[in-house]
């Protein structure tokens, strides 16, 4: 018997499980060569969110940094919490974490007006930052010596699974986050001076 050919609805859920950060409509369509627009592809995807809602699946797509990208429900965040944990922790050390909180919030921002919030030399955890895709140049400020102004990039968004930097946690949530006790003790096992590369 002749294997049918696949679905719209399966070859975009098949561009967008095999990506691994979001995926925008627009790259859907070039990888789909199809006649679609950007409201027929989130249609698609809320009939497959559907789908996985009426089997009990532990996943649905999300929008994420300005794309779709699977994720499992945030129900589930206690059962993988331990699993994730230790992977966050090779990726970014805590200083290099602040670095980046400074970066995220106060965007378009210089190495100078980082190291005034930090009280240290951001230079090494912004050059890695840079490495790894999190921040990126946004020019020059107009300032003497005309330093360099950095932000956060599409990588970031999709790091942390935000929509948009509008999804940032507000300040309140981040004192509630720190003083929850896990989170303490996972801060406090981070290395706070060198930034783990993964393997």
């Amino acid at each position: 018997m002749p294997q049918k050919d696949p679905s719209t609805e399966q070859k975009i859920e098949a561009v967008i499980f095999a990506s691994e950060e979001s995926v925008s409509s627009q790259e859907i369509m070039q990888v789909l060569d199809e006649k679609l627009s950007a409201p027929e592809i989130e249609a698609c995807v809320e009939r497959l969110n559907e789908s996985y809602a009426s089997t009990g699946r532990c996943f649905r797509i999300a929008g994420v940094g300005g794309g779709f990208r699977f994720l499992t429900l945030s129900s589930l965040e206690p059962t993988l919490k331990k699993m994730l944990a230790p992977k966050i922790q090779r990726k970014l050390s805590q200083s290099a974490l602040e670095v980046l909180a400074v970066i995220a919030y106060q965007q378009p921002v210089t190495r100078g007006e980082i190291q005034q919030v930090r009280g240290v030399s951001p230079d090494y955890f912004v050059n890695k930052l840079l490495e790894r895709g999190l921040i990126d140049v946004r020019g020059r400020a107009d300032t003497p010596g005309k330093p360099l102004l950095y932000g956060t990039t599409k990588e970031f968004l999709d790091f942390f699974n935000l929509q948009s930097l509008k999804d940032l946690p507000k300040l309140r949530e981040i004192k509630e986050l720190v003083q929850d006790k896990e989170i303490q003790d996972y801060l406090s096992s981070s290395e706070e001076t060198t930034f783990n590369e993964e393997t």
